[in-house]
């Protein structure tokens, strides 16, 4: 009897000691959820990179999420697809259709195809008629050859390219170490973004653009965890700022805190840059470590994380700025 109740005992606390344990914390700023604006691009999932090969798509958005016409395969298909040879020469199709009506008429009536055979003029327009059917015929023939033929000589050598840490497809850890001192390595490396879709130009990204990226990621945790919205209005949009607001609001009535400090970044790519008329766009991908604790306001007790141990995160977030201002975060989506 003694022996089933220790182990009655054992099974409790094995239940009971993880329960009581912190939990590992996701209440960073933005942490979590996807939330935001891309511009044109808020329906369209962001380019991959080797940071974030995918990356979901933003939950909440005061934009409208519209997919560009282009992204459905149908509209893609019905847009790309060629007329056919009747279509673009109705002369010989009228012709053609000419031709057989009459020899239907002719069968009709008895004739057959080749009536009036019997005098000459008959004959050379029964001649006729296999000439123009038989020209018809070739150059049908030669436009198919043509048409099949071409798109293989169109797309030779179509994946020759080089991988490109800036383009929109996935590169190899051999084509972009990640063990790197700058910043600007370290988030990609200069020169401009591979655009896509929407038309929207390419846009250069320096290094001075890089450190402020850096530098937004370690500012806006740092505001979020002192609560600070005066210091957040300047380093995040509106919507930005109602998200955050709402979060914290969320964390006061439950009585906690979040407190994120020692950010660091640990690798990035840029995904992709454009502009929208006055307003610039940089998509970033960021993996990033932090001290990220959750605390009970009243007495202090860690409800959330470690202060001992570092955790990780990977997430893509979006800045805009103004032509000639300040970038800020616009927008925040999770791996």
């Amino acid at each position: 009897m003694t022996r089933f109740r220790w182990l009655a005992i054992l099974a409790a606390l094995i239940i009971a000691v993880p329960s009581l344990a912190p939990s590992p914390a996701d209440a960073r700023a933005g942490g979590g959820s996807g939330s935001g604006s891309r511009g044109s691009k808020s329906g369209d999932a962001p380019a991959p990179t080797q940071t974030a090969p995918t990356s979901k798509p933003v939950e909440r958005s005061t934009t409208p999420q519209q997919k560009s016409p282009s992204a459905n395969p149908a509209n893609t298909a019905a847009a790309g697809a060629k007329p056919g040879f009747m279509q673009r020469n109705p002369f010989m199709s009228g012709l053609l259709g000419g031709m057989l009506g009459a020899g239907l008429i002719g069968m009709l009536m008895g004739g057959g195809f080749g009536a009036g055979l019997g005098s000459m003029a008959g004959m050379l327009g029964f001649l006729l008629q296999i000439a123009l059917i038989g020209g018809i015929v070739y150059f049908a023939v030669r436009w198919w050859k043509s048409r099949n033929g071409a798109p293989a000589a169109a797309f030779a050598g179509a994946g020759n390219t080089g991988g490109n840490p800036l383009s929109p497809q996935p590169v190899s850890p051999e084509a972009a170490p990640m063990a790197r001192s700058s910043v600007q390595s370290m988030l990609g490396g200069g020169g401009a973004a591979a655009a896509s879709g929407f038309g929207a130009p390419q846009l250069a990204i320096v290094e001075q653009d890089y450190d402020a990226f850096e530098a937004l990621l370690k500012d806006v945790q740092a505001a979020y965890s002192a609560g600070d919205l005066t210091k957040l209005r300047s380093l995040v949009t509106p919507e930005m700022l109602g998200y955050f607001n709402q979060e914290l609001s969320a964390n006061a009535s439950r009585g906690v805190e979040n407190k994120v400090a020692d950010v660091k970044l640990e690798q990035g790519d840029l995904s992709e840059a454009w502009s929208e008329g006055p307003v610039d766009y940089a998509t970033v991908a960021m993996r990033f470590s932090m001290i990220d604790v959750t605390r009970n306001v009243a007495d202090g007790r860690i409800v959330e994380g470690n202060e001992q141990v570092r955790t990780e995160a990977t997430e893509v977030w979006t800045f805009l700025r103004s032509r000639g201002g300040n970038w800020i975060l616009s927008a925040i989506q999770q791996t």
